[in-house]
């Protein structure tokens, strides 16, 4: 079939909407109809030319909303109507990594999917004859994309597609790096650096594993606003003297937090994030992603008097399960997602998006496809 999809010709150039060739889905794929597709800072880390494993030419996106319209030999969880959202991380169930609860890094395909195919070393897009690569097993800055089936979470089909999408990475990153990750306790103080989406979802998660205070710290007095509407108790403008001059550790009793969260990619931040954690129990979580070869600045006593660092990728969630979970939070009314959407653009404006996102207006832009 033909469609029109975003195409990142060059690093630093900006994407190319242009038609391409979508093949049929093979064993254990799917065809998905694209309703909605959040633009994400991975993304723009990609098309930038900063990420290291970056390929091009590629169909960027992957944070997308859609419905199943076909399916190949072989799928047996998903039938054609059926909503889903996409997944970077997927969860085959079967390999070592998803028989343990401690994470939620499938191997199942990552091997292809790095390098920008589907399991079977190949791809469905195609130009004039010429493969176009599939980023992160997704490529969602399309009308259509083709992906597997284990990276699809079937979802409630009452959610609107333009909020559920945002499950797809940076709402269930800061989501799940509060509830699964970090396993907030009830009662317990926390600080989360950052009130981008991956914040501002850590802040809700906070608030949802009933956290007694939930301080969040940022730059910007708008988004510090929204944090307030996610359930922050309180709000701090960031800086050096957030840590350095005591800010926290004074808010805290003398002690820091229970749990820090560091939602900004900034290894400065991720330091005053271990910092702040509380002596003896403190756990600081980095969900943010650092610059190619930048690295994390800790004095070792801070680790030997019972501070602890933990990585979050995609907040730990296993994706078919745990994503639709997430959206049946939503559509209870226990997360206010509407507040996240700053911006609603077409296809044709995906650069607009990037632009957005560059300037900080806003928190995320949603492509909507008719």
């Amino acid at each position: 079939m033909r469609m029109r999809a975003a195409v990142l010709e060059e690093f630093g150039e900006p994407l190319v909407v242009e038609e391409l060739e979508l093949t049929d889905p093979r064993e254990g794929e799917a065809l998905v109809r694209l309703v909605a597709c959040g633009v994400c800072h991975t993304d723009l880390y990609t098309a930038s030319g900063v990420d290291p494993s970056g390929y091009a030419p590629s169909v960027l996106g992957h944070e997308g909303g859609g419905v199943v319209e076909a399916v190949g030999p072989g799928v047996s969880s998903l039938a054609p109507g059926d909503h889903v959202v996409t997944l970077f991380s997927p969860q085959c169930g079967e390999c070592v990594h998803c028989r343990d609860e401690r994470t939620n890094l499938c191997l199942a395909i990552r091997e292809q999917q790095n390098k920008g195919y589907l399991p079977d070393g190949s791809t469905r897009l195609r130009r004039d004859g010429e493969e176009i690569r599939h980023f992160m097993g997704t490529s969602t800055f399309a009308e259509y994309t083709v992906m597997p089936e284990i990276a699809l979470a079937k979802i409630d089909p009452e959610a609107p597609l333009d909020r559920a999408c945002l499950f797809a990475c940076g709402l269930s990153t800061g989501l799940g790096a509060a509830i699964n990750t970090a396993q907030v306790r009830e009662g317990s103080t926390c600080v989360v650096f950052g009130a981008g989406m991956v914040g501002l979802g850590a802040v809700a998660g906070c608030r949802l594993r009933g956290a007694e205070r939930i301080i969040c710290v940022d730059l910007s007095e708008d988004r510090l606003g929204l944090a307030t509407g996610q359930g922050a108790t309180e709000t701090m403008l960031g800086g050096d003297d957030v840590v350095d001059g005591g800010k926290i550790v004074s808010e805290t009793d003398g002690f820091g937090a229970d749990y820090t969260f560091e939602a900004t990619g900034n290894v400065a931040v991720m330091r005053q994030a271990v910092e702040s954690a509380r002596m003896a129990w403190g756990l600081a979580t980095m969900a943010g992603v650092a610059g190619k070869g930048e690295t994390l600045d800790v004095i070792p006593r801070l680790l030997i008097t019972g501070r602890r660092i933990a990585g979050s990728s995609f907040g730990g969630v296993k994706g078919r399960d745990g994503v639709p979970k997430l959206v049946d939070l939503y559509m209870r009314g226990e997360i206010d997602v509407d507040p996240f959407i700053s911006h609603r653009i077409g296809l044709d404006d995906v650069n607009r998006g990037f632009e957005l996102m560059d300037a900080q207006d806003g928190i995320r832009s949603v492509i909507e496809f008719n």
